[in-house]
């Protein structure tokens, strides 16, 4: 029997998604809940994005994250679909719906279990929602995303578990397991380790107890980064040189003062050509090559540097993308202001700054016996910088009091 292709797009802004309730105006499913959807034939992909703007207004305000596998759908109707699901992150919640909507809701996505929608929306969320293998594959962004990304796969386990008539124990034997996996899935990204902590620690040992305190703890995190961001913007003035790519210092440098931005290019991902290209439509901007940087910092007339941090170790030192070290030593030489700027959950609570190792093709993919050392992160001592946080510049002495505190978190009930 043939299918109606379909798509159905979820909108992501602040780890919640965007449901829309069905009008009389529409053919089908009349008052019940839905994702922006429409038909899709010929091209799914342009009917997405096409339905995203009809829809809500929002077409210029989401970025692709990803589709789902396609699946077949036959409702109590014995109407056939094919349905598309696709994921977006969305910059903005001023939604403008059309006449096929009668309200809007922005929720976790744990609603979709407790309210009268389409059929199998629930089966679309699931194919394009993060998991433990997204987390720990994802190339493309820094740990403040991606500890996100790991409370909301806590947060949807959590909620399955709360609507379903399950044993609690279990229920929770099941979500420490979760969260186990979670800590271990990017060693290197102590923010996921703290904030996946947390919440467990905060959660009484019951599903709907995890659920409710990933829902605070994805809110918290987003709004340390977005602090964090505004602190050191007040630090910021005249040229300011960057290297890598993170979405708190680009945060910061968009609400700063600067006059100039000079971004080196972050081999050998070149990360940094994207950041340019982005500040580009904020400030004046130069790229330079890494090599490039030390010399920039002797002969040009920049004020400070500032880069991001995956993990600010118990000592104050920081461990970033590889190149931050040499930068650092080359600013301390000509008495230019390093800032690492990160939000307090991203302080390890353990002394050895955990690497990881690029693949050796991105720099080398000859056939010579060359050996090639591609590290991920350097680690710059903490006299060559500042860490600041959500909490304002700190001193090395009180990054080791904010470990302390992170480290009683890691014992909750489960926790190995």
């Amino acid at each position: 029997m043939s299918e109606t292709p379909v798509v159905t797009c979820f909108l992501r802004n602040r780890g919640e998604v965007l449901l829309l309730r069905r009008s009389d105006n529409v053919g089908s499913y009349v008052g019940q809940w839905g994702a922006v959807a429409g038909h899709a034939e010929g091209d799914p992909d342009g009917a997405a994005r096409e339905e995203i703007r009809e829809e809500t207004g929002l077409g210029d305000a989401v970025s692709f994250v990803r589709a789902g596998e396609p699946f077949a759908v036959e409702d109590d109707r014995e109407t056939h679909w094919r349905v598309h699901p696709y994921l977006f992150d969305c910059d903005s919640r001023a939604v403008e719906t059309n006449y096929e909507t009668t309200e809007f809701a922005w929720v976790p996505p744990t609603e979709i279990r407790r309210r009268e929608t389409v059929p199998d929306l629930r089966e679309s969320y699931e194919r394009v929602a993060p998991t433990v293998d997204t987390v720990k594959t994802d190339a493309d962004h820094g740990s403040a995303y991606l500890s996100v990304r790991a409370l909301e796969v806590l947060r949807d386990r959590a909620g399955e578990l709360a609507t379903m008539d399950a044993d609690e124990a279990d229920g929770w034997n099941d979500l420490a397991a979760l969260a186990l996996d979670l800590r271990e899935a990017r060693p290197s990204m102590v923010a996921i380790e703290n904030r996946i902590n947390r919440a467990m620690a905060d959660a009484s040992q019951t599903p709907e107890g995890v659920e409710t305190a990933t829902r605070q703890g994805i809110e918290r995190a987003l709004d340390a980064d977005a602090y964090a961001a505004r602190e050191a913007a007040e630090l910021l003035a005249g040229t300011v040189l960057t290297l890598s790519r993170s979405g708190t210092v680009q945060d910061a440098l968009r609400q700063s003062a600067i006059e100039d931005a000079i971004v080196a290019e972050s081999r050998p991902a070149c990360e940094g050509v994207g950041v340019a290209e982005t500040l580009a439509e904020e400030c004046s901007v130069t790229l330079v090559t890494d090599a490039a940087a030390a010399h920039v910092l002797a002969e040009h007339a920049v004020d400070s540097v500032l880069v991001g941090a995956d993990t600010v170790l118990p000592d104050g030192s920081v461990s970033n993308k590889v190149g931050t070290r040499g930068v650092a030593i080359a600013a301390a030489n000509e008495d230019i202001p390093v800032y690492a700027v990160a939000a307090s959950d991203k302080i390890s609570t353990d002394a050895d700054a955990r690497s990881e190792r690029g693949n050796p093709e991105s720099v080398y993919n000859g056939d010579a016996a060359i050996e090639v050392l591609n590290p991920t992160f350097d680690r710059t001592p903490a006299e060559f910088l500042t860490v600041v946080t959500e909490d304002g510049p700190l001193s090395a002495a009180v990054v080791g009091e904010h470990a302390e505190r992170l480290a009683a978190l890691a014992s909750w009930p489960g926790s190995g």
